[in-house]
């Protein structure tokens, strides 16, 4: 403690000059600091005591000093009188409050529906300990002969198996396969289960909890399987299934551990049981192709890393390998990348996803057109309230005058923004509630998407209101503070920052503007869609049904027996995948020395005949089938890979099956058919005669007036056959429709973007030509007195509004024509071509609405007496 050589310690001093009134201190500290100067020649530690006692004993009530704020307006007391002025300012203008709240809470309700599908996204994967250090295994698959590059989000075997072996770094490896249900027996009961095939690793990188059996062994032996608790539920009451055997087909399966049912919140497909990848590998232990470098289409692999291990150096593993092995390679390449777990939902675009995905893209759409519909909004009430700001201008210099100052003014207005932005939250949150079933039906359009939710988000809600109330109150209460005298407000209001536009005009252009543009964007989205349902595929789609087989022992031949009994079935054919959807098989076959990657199909010898492939040279396949040999029908493009100079050499060649080894003998050259949808580049496809019997579906050619009926007879005929799984049939061209869905969703996310942002310029536009009219009345009146009609009127009180549509019309066209033309239908190798019938009739409409909006108003002002109104001025 320093002290000062004859006086006590300042801090001391501190104390009395910080409580003693001002008129006080000098005399009671001058006098406090006599008697210390006499005490110090006692010792100065006894002055400085008695000092600081003599301190406390004068902190009485008549010598404490008044504090600053009191006498003064506080803080509470502002704030509590800029929120009654803004209750009273909401109050007395019903008809603008109105629409601004309206307007709001429309535009917020998507906010909110944003935040609270933002807030579930981020929150995918999360709950697995090992997350940081998880990652999982991408390949980009690019065709040398044609350019065209694969992103998948599956890998092979191979690369999992090399890592794990011969690289250091990497703590553990994990693959995973989809598509592992099926029937499953225990005491006389048969049903499904929906599954996955998952090697030991599994809840050594997961964090799915286990209740009962050893995680770390449950998935090592081949045939053993993990249930969930839903499982377990179904085919048990209070015994343990542990050590319990199922019987599917010929194959016993034991049963090692029981698992809680899996969150919504993950990558995976929902599934109810896990079966060891060791028995993958046994069943498939005779195929060349299940652990080659080329099976890229069906494997997923994860790598957990050691903690000293940086995602560079696997990076450099992969680029290594994948160096090596494409020197191999005449007609493709495969490159990876590596995605941790907790970034795999949402991400980047790509094909074989094993379980939900959703892509960044489309999640950057809906956040700019969510930014859209809500700055539209926020211009609303800017608009509005700066153009009746001239009504508020006693209101600011009332409060000027008793000595508001330029912030306080600012935060009186800025505050009422904000109430207003809370005001309409409550309504927009109704609002949300209401659209939220039909935005994860039509718009996200997945199961995982609950948009449950939490009590965290109450507080992002609030933020997002009173951020909205600043951005759109910030302008006006900025004028209004600034607000000395009448001509500056009149200045700001009439602020130019277009030539020969005002403020308010640029804001009002600009919403209708987004509102044409959306109209347009509706339009010409639902024409790609019907172009794409109607594009002549090549092949027979009408009346045919197709029928789920999924992944079982039905015997397909008996079923086939008793459909055929039914008259209206006309033929019936069997298929590995639906072309013209968004399916896809890929096969690598040999020929002499060279070698392709096709896409393939394979069907049954009545497939050709059903579905009416025309061919260029030869024909289908024989009925009967031999053990060694099977057939094959190729396109043009696979004649001009391989080097055929007609389709007539191709006839009875002999291809190779690099999966497997089997020959395949070209039976036939059939005309291109769209064998996937119109987004993909079509590249050499074939159909390969279906020779082990393996078939996902069944497509049955039917002719009949009363559809119900039939149903029930066909459902009939595959209960006699399978009284285990339900019939799940489809006709051919709603599955078409479905792999379009993307753009039908397109074109209703724009309408009811489009209506939304129509109706809060529409409110903004009356609520204008209402203030416009009130305005006016000196002015009408003189003209109505002087002779003008209420045609003239109308046409004078327009005039500007019409110039703004106008000027609208002529961004929002070009502006929709150029997004479209360049950025979206480019995906298409076939599209429309967009013209007037998709670019004019969506801003007429909104033109026409407009023009009577401000009609019914303008004509409602020059049907008004103008004694009256000049009696009133």
């Amino acid at each position: 403690m320093k002290e000062r050589d004859h006086g006590p310690p300042r801090w001391m001093d501190r104390i009395i000059e910080f409580y003693c009134r001002k008129d006080l201190l000098e005399d009671l500290q001058g006098d406090l600091h006599e008697y210390y100067a006499r005490n110090l020649d006692k010792s100065r530690r006894k002055a400085n005591l008695i000092f600081f006692l003599d301190i406390l004993k004068f902190c009485r009530l008549y010598t404490i000093r008044k504090p600053k704020l009191i006498g003064q307006m506080t803080f509470f007391n502002l704030m509590q009188n800029y929120f009654k002025t803004s209750v009273r300012s909401i109050a007395r203008n019903k008809l603008f409050s109105s629409i601004n709240i309206v307007g709001l809470a429309v535009s917020m309700s998507i906010g909110i529906l944003m935040i609270t599908y933002l807030s579930q996204l981020f929150n995918y994967d999360e709950f697995h300990e090992k997350k940081e250090l998880v990652y999982k295994i991408g390949t980009h698959y690019t065709d040398l002969d044609d350019g065209d590059v694969i992103d998948l989000a599956s890998t092979s075997v191979y690369i999992g198996d090399l890592l794990k072996k011969d690289y250091p770094g990497i703590e553990d490896v994990l693959t995973l396969q989809g598509w592992a249900d099926k029937d499953f027996t225990f005491n006389d009961k048969t049903l499904q289960l929906d599954g996955i095939y998952g090697s030991e690793s599994f809840y050594n990188l997961f964090s799915f909890e286990m209740i009962e059996g050893d995680p770390a062994t449950a998935l090592i032996e081949p045939y053993t399987i993990v249930l969930t608790e839903s499982a377990v539920e179904k085919f048990f009451d209070d015994e343990s299934p542990v050590g319990q055997v199922f019987k599917s087909g010929e194959d016993l399966y034991t049963i090692t551990g029981v698992m809680k049912d899996m969150p919504s919140n993950t990558h995976l497909p929902s599934f109810e049981m896990i079966e060891s990848f060791a028995t993958r590998r046994q069943k498939a232990k005779d195929s060349k192709g299940f652990v080659s470098w080329g099976n890229v289409w069906n494997y997923h692999v994860y790598l957990l890393l050691e903690e000293n291990t940086s995602i560079e150096t696997v990076d450099n593993y992969l680029k290594e390998i994948s160096s090596e092995e494409n020197a191999k390679r005449d007609h493709y390449t495969l490159s990876f990348d590596l995605v941790n777990l907790a970034h795999l939902v949402p991400g980047t675009g790509k094909s074989n996803n094993i379980g939900p995905y959703i892509n960044w893209t489309d999640i950057n759409k809906l956040l700019v057109l969510t930014a859209i519909i809500l700055i539209t909004a926020c211009f609303n009430y800017t608009n509005l309230s700066v153009a009746r700001s001239l009504r508020r201008v006693k209101e600011v210099g009332v409060r000027k005058v008793v000595g508001a100052s330029k912030k306080q003014v600012l935060s009186q207005f800025l505050l009422e923004a904000i109430l207003i932005s809370i005001i309409a939250l409550i309504l927009a949150f109704g609002l949300y509630l209401l659209i939220k079933p039909e935005f994860i039906r039509e718009v996200v359009d997945s199961e995982s998407v609950e948009l449950s939710f939490r009590i965290n988000h109450v507080l992002w809600y609030f933020t997002f209101a009173v951020l909205i109330g600043v951005f759109a109150g910030l302008l006006p209460a900025i004028i209004l503070s600034r607000l000395k005298a009448i001509s500056i407000l009149k200045d700001a209001s009439r602020l130019k920052l277009f030539k020969g536009l005002t403020l308010r005009e640029v804001l009002i252009v600009f919403q209708f503007t987004v509102s044409m543009a959306l109209i347009i964007s509706a339009t010409i989205s639902y024409r790609q869609y019907e172009f794409s349902i109607n594009y002549d595929l090549g092949f027979r789609s009408e009346n045919v049904l197709n029928v789920s087989l999924r992944d079982t022992d039905l015997d397909v031949e008996l079923l086939k027996t008793e459909l055929e009994k039914i008259p209206e079935v006309l033929d019936i054919s069997t298929a590995i995948m639906l072309p013209g959807t968004q399916s896809m098989y890929m096969l690598d076959v040999h020929y002499q020395e060279d070698s392709l990657g096709i896409y393939y199909n394979r069907v049954d010898a009545e497939y050709l005949r059903l579905h009416e492939i025309s061919y260029l040279v030869g024909g289908g396949f024989p009925l009967e089938r031999k053990d060694s040999l099977a057939y094959i029908v190729i396109d043009e493009k696979i004649c001009e890979k391989f080097g055929f100079e007609k389709p007539e050499d191709a006839i009875g060649e002999i291809f190779k099956n690099a999966n497997d080894g089997r020959k395949l003998q070209v039976s036939g050259v059939m005309k291109d058919y769209q064998y996937a949808d119109l987004q993909n580049t079509l590249g050499p496809t074939a159909l390969v005669q279906n020779y082990d019997d393996k078939a996902y579906y069944l497509n049955i050619l039917v002719k009949s007036d009363n559809m119900i009926e039939l149903m029930d007879k066909l459902e009939g005929a595959w209960r006699s056959v399978d009284e285990v799984h339900p019939f799940e049939a489809e006709f051919y061209d709603d599955q078409l429709q479905q792999a379009y869905a993307e753009y039908k969703t397109m074109f209703r996310l724009f309408t009811f973007l489009s209506l939304i942002a129509i109706s809060i310029s529409l409110m903004g536009l009356l609520g204008i030509a209402v203030f416009t009219t009130e305005a006016r009345t000196k002015e009408i009146s003189v003209r109505k007195v002087l002779g003008a009609s209420e045609k003239n009127l109308i046409y004078i009180l327009s005039k500007g509004f019409i110039i703004i549509l106008a000027i609208s019309s002529l961004i929002a066209i070009p502006l929709a024509y150029y997004v479209f033309d360049t950025y979206v239908l480019v995906e298409f190798r076939e599209r429309i071509t967009i013209g007037p019938t998709e670019l004019l009739p969506g801003v007429l409409l909104i033109i026409f609405v407009a023009l009577a909006t401000i009609g019914w108003q303008t004509l409602r002002a020059s049907k008004t007496n103008p004694a009256d109104m000049l009696r009133n001025e």
